[in-house]
Formats: C-alpha cells, sequence, structure tokens
C-alpha cells in the first residue's frame, strides 16, 4: 500500500501539490466560522448541582448577577480610611457613573469593611457569553483609565479586579505567551533542522507546509463542529497550533531521515523517497492513528470542554499525516538533492556517530539500561502520588503584577476572599410562597457554616417561590478551601437544613469547580483505559504481536506517571504551591501519552525491522538506536523546546504547563523510546513479536523497491 502511495506520489508531484492547493483554499473559502464559548453549562451536564443551580437562576432571577468587577479602594499611606475617604469613595462611585462608560450597567458603592481598610464599589457590565466578545474587558481598559482621573490628588489609591479586570489580564498575559511560543517555534526548528541537516531548505519545509496546511485544518474543525454542535474551548485554537507544529514537523522528520538514509545506502533520490514512503509509511500511520485514537478517546468525557478538543485534534493530526506522506514526498521528489542545498553531508554515513556508541552498548548490556530508565520512571512516578488538583486559574494565568491580581490581595485586608466570585444557593419551594420564617431560619442555618463569612438576606422571585442567598466564603473561590467548604458543610447544611416541601441547590464558580473535579474524576476512570486498549490494538496490528504492545502500553503510562511526578515535585515539594492546574493531567494526556506512543512506534517499529533482516534481538536493538535515535532526539528536542518556552511567559499556570509538557516530552523521547522500549525488547527477545514472525526476512519491500528501479529510466530517475 504504502509502496504504491510513494510511486503514485513520486511520478505524479505537481498533480498531487495542485491538489493540495485547491483543497485547501476550497476548505478555506467554504468553511464556517470558528467560533469558541466559555458557557459553563455548554461544559457540565445538566445533572450536576453547579448547573441546576444556574438554570434555577436563569429562571428566577434573569437580572442577578455577580458583578463583573469590583473597584477597591484604600489609603495610600495604609491607614484605615476616614469618614472623608468614604466620602470620597462615594463621590468617585457618581463621578465614575456620570461617565457613561459603555457597556457598564450600573455602579454601586458598598459598605467600607469592618476594620475600615478597605472600601469596593461593584460595577456590572453587559454581560457576555463569548471569548471573542470584548465588551466587559474594553469597559475595564475605559474604567482604569476613568479611575486613576478620579482618585487623582486624593489620599485614596484604587484598582480594578473581579472576573472581567482578570480576563483581560489573562488576555494580556496569553497574547504574550502565544507570540513567545510561536517565534521560539519557529526559531527551534529553524535551528535545529539547519544544525541537523545544514539546509535552509529543508529548515524552512515544515513552516511552510504546516502553516498552509493550518488554513485547511481550522476550516475541517469548524465545519465538523457546525456540523456535529460541539462546543468548542476556546483553548483549542492555542493547542491546534502546538499540535499541528509538533506532530507535523515529527512526521516529516521521520520521512527525511529515512530518505536521506536510503540516499546514503546508493538509491537515486526517486527511488530513495518510494523506499522512505514504503519503509517509514507504516510506522507513522500507526503512530498517527494512536494520537488520533488518544484523541478521540476524550468524545467519552462528560466535560462538553474536553469532548470538543477530540475531533479537533484527530482533525489536525489526520491532516499532518496526510500531507507527511503526500505534500512533502511530492515537495522534495522535485527538488531531489536539491532539498540538502547547500550541505553534501547527506553523501556519507557520519563516522564515529554517537548514535552508533550508545546503541552498541544498549545492545551489549540491556539489562542495565532497562534497569536504570525504568527505575527513573518508576520513582518519579511514586512521587505524582501527592498530586492535588487546584482550580487557582486567576492569579495563576496572570503575572504577580498584573492589577487584578494585586487587587484581589489588597481586597483580603478587609473583605471575605470569597467576595470577588461569591456562592448562591436557591431555595426553591413546590409553588408556594416562601414565609419570613422560613427565610430567615434558613439563612440563620447557612451563616453558621464554618468556613462562610458572610449570608446576604434573602431576593425573591416574583412568585416568591424561590429565594436567591449571596453566600461569602472565608476563603478565595478557587482554593482548596473553598471547594471543601462547597463540597462538604455548605452543600450539606444546604439540603438538610431547607423547609419541609422544598429543596435548595447550591452554585456559582465554586459548585462548578467542585462538579468539574467529580466530572474530571470519573473521566479519566473512563477515557485513560479506553485510550490504553485501542492503542494497544494499533500497537498489536502493526506489530502483529500479543507480547510487545502490553509492555510499550506500560513504558508510555509509566512515562505519563513520571512527568506528573516530576511537575509535583518541583511545583509542590520545592516551589510550595498548594497544588497544580487542575487540566494539567489531560494535557499531559494530550501531548505526552499521545507523542510518548509516537516515538514508542517510531523506535519499536525499526526494531522489528532489523529483526526481520536478520539481527539478533541485541544487535537490532543497537542497530534501531543507531539509525532511529537522532530523528527521536531531533523531534523530542524541537517539540521540548517548544513547550518550555512557555515558562517565560510569566505566570504560574504556563510555567506548570510548559514544565510538565517538555519534560514529558524529553521522558518519552531520551528514556522511554530510546533506552527502556529497545532493552526491554532485547531482554524478551525473539518472543516479544509472538505470535508474528517478526525476526523473518521480508522480501516484499525489496522486491517492490527493485521493481520500481528496473521500471524507471535513468533519467527519470535522476
Amino acid at each position: 500500500m504504502f509502496s504504491r502511495l510513494g510511486r503514485f506520489v513520486v511520478k505524479q508531484p505537481w498533480l498531487v501539490i495542485g491538489v493540495w492547493l485547491i483543497a485547501i483554499v476550497a476548505i478555506a473559502a467554504t468553511a464556517p466560522k470558528l467560533t469558541a464559548t466559555t458557557e459553563q453549562a455548554d461544559f457540565l451536564p445538566s445533572h450536576y448541582e453547579s448547573i441546576q443551580a444556574m438554570e434555577t437562576q436563569q429562571k428566577a432571577f434573569p437580572n442577578s448577577a455577580t458583578p463583573a468587577a469590583l473597584i477597591v479602594f484604600e489609603r495610600a499611606d495604609g491607614a484605615p480610611l476616614t469618614t472623608a475617604d468614604a466620602a470620597t469613595v462615594q463621590a468617585a462611585a457618581a463621578k465614575l457613573t456620570e461617565r457613561n462608560i459603555k457597556d457598564v450597567t450600573a455602579i454601586a458603592a458598598m459598605p467600607a469593611s469592618d476594620n475600615k481598610l478597605v472600601d469596593v464599589v461593584a460595577v456590572q457590565m453587559t454581560k457576555v457569553t463569548s471569548p471573542n466578545d470584548k465588551r466587559q474587558t474594553d469597559a475595564v481598559k475605559d474604567l482604569r483609565t476613568a479611575l486613576q482621573e478620579t482618585v487623582a490628588g486624593s489620599d485614596l489609591k484604587a484598582g480594578i479586579t473581579g472576573q472581567a479586570a482578570q480576563t483581560l489580564d489573562q488576555q494580556d498575559s496569553g497574547n504574550k505567551a502565544l507570540a513567545i511560543i510561536g517565534i521560539a517555534t519557529i526559531v527551534l526548528i529553524l535551528v535545529l533542522l539547519l544544525v541537523i541537516f545544514r539546509s535552509p531548505v529543508i529548515a524552512l519545509l515544515p513552516i511552510i507546509v504546516i502553516g498552509a496546511i493550518s488554513m485547511a485544518v481550522n476550516g475541517l474543525i469548524a465545519m465538523v463542529s457546525k456540523a456535529f454542535d460541539l462546543k468548542v474551548d476556546n483553548s483549542v485554537q492555542s493547542l491546534l497550533v502546538v499540535v499541528l507544529f509538533g506532530v507535523g514537523t515529527d512526521y516529516i522528520l521521520f520521512l527525511m531521515f529515512r530518505y536521506r538514509e536510503r540516499l546514503r545506502a546508493g538509491e537515486d533520490p526517486k527511488t530513495a523517497m518510494v523506499s522512505a514512503v514504503t519503509r517509514v509509511g507504516e510506522a507513522i500511520s500507526s503512530a498517527a492513528a494512536a494520537v488520533i485514537i488518544a484523541f478521540g478517546a476524550l468524545m467519552l468525557s462528560t466535560l462538553g470542554m474536553f469532548r470538543s478538543l477530540g475531533p479537533a485534534l484527530a482533525i489536525a493530526v489526520a491532516v499532518a499525516l496526510l500531507a507527511g506522506l503526500t505534500l512533502v514526498p511530492a515537495i522534495v521528489s522535485l527538488l531531489g538533492t536539491k532539498v540538502f542545498w547547500p550541505s553534501k553531508a547527506w553523501q556519507q554515513e557520519p563516522t564515529g556517530a554517537r548514535f552508533a556508541a550508545v546503541g552498541g552498548s544498549l545492545g551489549k548490556r540491556p539489562g542495565l539500561y532497562a534497569l536504570v530508565s525504568g527505575g527513573l520512571l518508576v520513582a518519579l512516578g511514586l512521587v505524582a502520588l501527592g498530586f492535588n488538583p487546584t482550580f487557582d486559574l486567576s492569579s495563576s494565568s496572570t503575572s504577580d503584577t498584573s492589577e487584578s491580581t494585586v487587587y484581589s490581595k489588597e481586597l483580603l485586608k478587609g473583605m471575605p476572599a470569597g467576595t470577588t466570585q461569591p456562592s448562591q444557593v436557591y431555595l426553591s419551594s413546590d409553588g408556594a410562597a416562601l414565609t419570613s420564617d422560613q427565610l430567615s431560619t434558613y439563612r440563620t442555618a447557612l451563616t453558621g457554616i464554618s468556613g462562610v463569612g458572610q449570608v446576604s438576606e434573602p431576593k425573591l422571585s416574583e412568585n416568591k417561590s424561590i429565594a436567591e442567598y449571596q453566600v461569602t466564603l472565608n476563603d478565595a473561590p478557587e482554593s482548596d478551601a473553598a471547594l471543601a467548604t462547597v463540597q462538604g458543610p455548605l452543600r450539606d447544611v444546604a439540603h438538610s437544613a431547607a423547609p419541609q416541601g422544598t429543596k435548595a441547590v447550591v452554585g456559582g464558580m465554586t459548585s462548578i469547580f467542585v462538579d468539574f473535579k467529580a466530572a474530571m474524576n470519573r473521566d479519566y476512570a473512563v477515557v485513560f483505559p479506553v485510550a490504553a486498549v485501542l492503542i494497544m490494538l494499533v500497537l498489536g496490528l502493526l506489530l502483529r504481536s500479543l507480547v510487545a504492545p502490553w509492555y510499550l502500553i506500560a513504558s508510555v503510562f509509566l512515562g505519563f506517571a513520571a512527568t506528573l511526578g516530576a511537575a509535583v515535585l518541583v511545583f509542590q515539594h520545592l516551589q510550595g504551591n498548594s497544588g497544580l492546574i487542575f487540566t494539567l493531567p489531560l494535557i499531559m494526556y494530550l501531548f505526552v501519552v499521545a507523542l510518548g506512543t509516537d516515538y514508542n512506534i517510531l523506535m519499536v517499529a525499526r526494531l522489528r525491522e532489523e529483526a526481520r533482516e536478520g539481527h539478533d534481538p541485541h544487535k537490532a536493538a543497537a542497530e534501531a538506536v543507531k539509525h532511529t535515535g537522532p530523528t527521536i532526539a531531533a523531534a523530542g528536542l524541537i517539540l521540548a523546546g517548544t513547550f518550555a518556552s512557555m515558562m517565560l511567559a510569566g505566570n504560574n499556570a504556563l510555567s506548570q504547563m510548559g514544565f510538565a509538557i517538555s519534560v514529558g516530552i524529553g521522558i518519552a523521547a531520551f528514556v522511554m523510546a530510546m533506552f527502556f522500549t529497545p532493552s526491554v525488547t532485547a531482554l524478551i527477545g525473539r518472543k516479544a513479536w509472538w505470535p508474528g514472525h517478526g525476526g523473518d526476512a521480508d522480501p516484499q519491500a525489496e522486491w517492490n523497491e527493485q521493481q520500481w528501479a528496473r521500471s524507471e529510466p535513468d533519467s527519470a530517475r535522476r
């Protein structure tokens, strides 16, 4: 199959390139716009309590909403606010109201804190439901400018925090991060490919090809999302860039290393490209299938934000694979050996290659390599048992110097930490009006809960059958302590203290996080095992073996555990953070498990190929490391370096993601695929391929290459 594909592409390169160009233009021109959503109701199933509370609020209190922003006032000298200062705050609120700032619907001063250290003005804004809607963030910008003009010349200083302000600061931090990642990706690909191949042509090839196909990928994702009504999270776009450049560059590297190898073996350029597609096609197709399965398994998630990632990233990988097997070979077949210009190093095998020495050492002592590499994976994996997820995305997604972060901390001087995002408790009767005694008694029960700072007077619906209580927690709404309060005593008391004939639900951001945590635990128990079984089936079909898939998938999940352990060690134990961002295991699953399988498949496919050449298991391992090691090292270095650049973005969330993924890819490439897999395969020997015949010679590929060489005149092959 791959031999026929290679021959067709090499014979008809212009046709292949033309079809690709037409497809890209057609898809980009006809695809709908790819839009994202941030509505939590789109991501959590309706049976969760937080979503039921949201539905109650929308039905009974459609105009009730948590303030979009909070203006925090305090004295510049840190002293308590005076009566004159309180009057200044009231005047400032009035002046800001008079400004009629666009999309600011209400500005209301609140009483000063009991210790008089801070005063707060609540700001309501036009509601937005899409990350592309910039009305609130634009309003925060205008409000910040007007605020500084208002307090100028007074003894007060002020800043804006709250959800809208945090979103603005997160966007600014995110844009900076994306710029850093984009530049780092391109620079790393260019520099490393220049070092490896010493050719600007090969260095530019992934940039040009992936840049072109990305338009088709975005269009296809938009089409699929519209056709199946998938809710796309706003993180998809940034992940797509990394997946496309990461996986796409990997596949191009796999092909070009094999192409150069066949040229060095004496084949002419066209025959070498056919051989490269023939020999590497099955390996990268199987690797892509494993990655697509890993991403596709996310469709089993109960969370819409994760479920939408599956098809989107699977489409990106499928298009990258198709381009790697058709578009890239077509371009290279036209260029021939000019693709290596101006270098001549492709003409001969380097002497004293480092990977040949490493492979030889591994082949002689596979037990030692298996023990050391496996021991490292297990040791780091044990540290992962201390993983604690945290939902503190507001502070960790921006720099410590951002205004929303600074004044969120200043707010704590006088107000409960939950002031920025209070929880809501909705008490509903079966249709009858709630009595004042019921409302008062119920509020008293809520007030007595440990971890609750304040409970507002109840707000009643029009028919007085539903009451809304604003519950301010003592702890920050995304903190572990706040989640424990909502999950435990707040929900317990809210349910048990509800008068007969009524029921209660707890809503708000903290309640949503509690339900997210429960849903994620369920998803991890379903998605990971299903993905493992399906990936094992791919490995079994590729290797025609019932033995190898078991230790290969075990090594991949050992790599996953080791990566999580490394992140726990650095951020929880060494830096003292309370936990790691709650999405980190999923993100690691997307990149470490999927790409770790990618590298494993490339290595084990070469191990089988060397075994079928007649080498004994130890020699086969040595040859596999010698020939495939440079490819895996180059691909791993590019990807790890790209993700490591996220650590320069200046916020803790991206630092954790960048560190974990870069370390995970490094473990997958330089520990798991380079040492653990070949050493274990060498120890198991020919039984690794049972019941297949991995050690038998495979004459088919050689016969296909001979037939191609005979059918082509010398002039066509040059």
